[in-house]
């Protein structure tokens, strides 16, 4: 009985490793995103509140094309395809 081996190129798993967390720092902006959103449509944030998170929220969405830049990725990158029931990040 032989052992099979299995390559790894160390570029490629650090690449793909940072695709999944940017991939899931993606989706948990996203969530928070549209958690400020309904926030501020039922009136529950006060005008300073709304320009902290709106400043925030920016500054998160600065970094994150920061990041992907770096490891050589873009938003549409980070997204999974889930078959049937569509990608993981919806983008408007």
């Amino acid at each position: 009985m032989s052992e099979g081996r299995i390559d790894i190129d160390p570029e490629s798993a650090a690449r793909d490793l940072a695709a999944l967390v940017l991939t899931v720092v993606e989706l948990l902006r996203q969530l928070m995103e549209r958690q400020a959103v309904r926030r501020f449509d039922q009136g529950d944030l006060t005008d300073a509140q709304t320009e902290q998170v709106g400043r925030t929220l920016m500054l998160l969405d600065q970094r994150m094309d920061e990041l992907c830049g770096r490891h050589g990725l873009s938003r549409a990158d980070l997204n999974l395809d889930l078959g049937p029931l569509g990608s993981l990040l919806p983008y408007e």
